[in-house]
């Protein structure tokens, strides 16, 4: 009997031991493409869904920016993107390497 439930214990740890083993030699996944990888993305040109890609920025809110760049013309500093409803300090601080702002490009 002591023999036996010696086994099983034996056998248990050394599942556990192996299932640890193999948990830690998987090859990593590679992360998703994020706004972070990528270029900035510029205030005054992007799209709804561009603005998307951003961490914290939904449909509606992607929507409200291009409703203030609509009213009030283009970003002069990425600052200004504080003055969009829903976009506080803290939204803004993690957004702020994200983008950019430069003129849009005129069309002829």
């Amino acid at each position: 009997m002591m023999r036996m439930m010696r086994m099983m214990m034996t056998t248990i740890l050394l599942v556990l031991a192996v299932g640890v083993m193999t948990a830690g030699a998987q090859e990593p996944r590679p992360m998703p493409a994020t706004a972070a990888a990528a270029a900035p993305i510029n205030l005054n040109t992007a799209t709804v869904a561009q603005l998307e890609t951003l961490p914290g920025i939904g449909k509606a809110t992607a929507e409200r920016i291009l409703e203030y760049r609509q009213k009030s013309g283009a970003f002069k500093k990425v600052e200004d993107l504080m003055n969009v409803r829903g976009i506080g300090e803290k939204s803004f601080l993690t957004l702020k390497p994200l983008v950019t702002v430069t003129a849009p490009k005129a069309t002829p």
